[in-house]
């Protein structure tokens, strides 16, 4: 079965043809980085307008890229929530329109469950029930997945998302945007015990993530050692707060890991292509046991080949929609 699948819902044009929900034919993306960089972070109006000037062509590339027409694609997936609201609609209005045009069915996938789903595309292997942490740069969530079209939520932030944490706190280090890679690459670099950053943890919550009072901490430092005329060495500090974050995620994983007794592991998500916290779960899983799954870095970050993986278990589940799918901004997993 061939999905022709779509993803708009923040700074990424993508579309994907995907066999069988583990077969990637094709897999382009139009990135708008280079001009959101300008602005220091995505610019939500400028999104749409560059969604809807590349929707089509992308879609006419992913199809040519995978040697296939529409009269070859069996249904439509789209992610419809959640992001930028304003982006979803042009992927959704866009995949309603072509799924109508050409008579197929209409399969609205959620952006997170996506995420999970760019490791069925890397490993063949992987089957749930599994436990997966998902961080991205607007989530961090720890779900137990049951089923492929069946998430339950363990533990998920209050605040900022570990992605968004990553970004403010490479914005106010002076890197640009996407913060999160360039401090990666600076946290190699440097001593990740040269700063002591706080560990905020959510009372009575042991599986949920704050990330908030980490990167006011940041920020607070380095204003007060701008105003004292001190210079903070940026490898030091990026790698103290790399091993923080990291492992804050790691010891929650790992605490949730030990509560529902799952031995299978999965990291998805932009922020899993994090090199601190890819070497920090993979330590983890080794220590313990567990057996580790994580996508490759091609598959990381938003793209469409996830979007048909999941669309295919979507589809078969006989989640398809109709002419009035809307897209929607906030939209729980489960």
């Amino acid at each position: 079965m061939n999905i022709l699948a779509l993803e708009s819902s923040c700074d990424e044009t993508a579309a994907a043809v995907v066999k069988d929900g583990r077969g990637v034919l094709s897999n382009c993306i139009a990135s708008q980085a280079d001009e959101h960089r300008l602005y220091g972070g995505v610019v939500p109006e400028i999104a749409s307008r560059r969604h809807t000037e590349a929707i089509s062509a992308i879609t006419r590339q992913a199809l040519e890229d995978a040697h296939v027409t529409l009269r070859d694609i069996d249904a439509i997936a789209v992610t419809h929530a959640p992001g930028l609201i304003g982006a979803l609609l042009v992927g959704v209005n866009f995949a309603k329109g072509l799924a109508s045009a050409a008579n197929l069915p209409l399969v609205p996938v959620h952006h997170l469950r996506s995420h999970i789903a760019a490791n069925y595309a890397a490993h063949p292997d992987l089957k749930p029930p599994f436990l997966c942490l998902v961080v991205s740069g607007g989530h961090s969530h720890i779900v137990r997945v049951e089923d492929y079209t069946t998430f339950k939520v363990i533990g998920r932030t209050r605040d900022d998302a570990a992605g968004e944490c990553f970004d403010k706190a490479a914005r106010a280090m002076g890197m640009p945007y996407p913060g999160g890679v360039h401090l990666d690459k600076a946290a190699q670099k440097g001593d990740p015990s040269a700063f002591v950053l706080p560990r905020p943890h959510v009372e009575g919550s042991p599986y949920d993530f704050s990330f908030s009072g980490l990167k006011t901490a940041v920020i607070n430092l380095l204003h007060k050692a701008e105003q004292r005329g001190e210079t903070v060495d940026t490898y030091d500090l990026s790698a103290s707060f790399q091993h923080t974050v990291c492992e804050i995620l790691t010891n929650r994983f790992l605490a949730a890991a030990q509560m529902t007794g799952d031995t299978t592991l999965v990291l998805a998500g932009g922020v899993s292509a994090n090199s601190g916290l890819r070497a920090k779960t993979e330590a983890m899983c080794r220590e313990n046991g567990f057996r580790l799954f994580v996508p490759p870095l091609s598959l990381c970050g938003d793209n469409a080949a996830m979007v048909g993986a999941q669309g295919y278990y979507e589809y078969l589940a006989g989640n398809v929609a109709g002419a009035d799918l809307n897209a929607c901004a906030t939209l729980s997993i489960e």
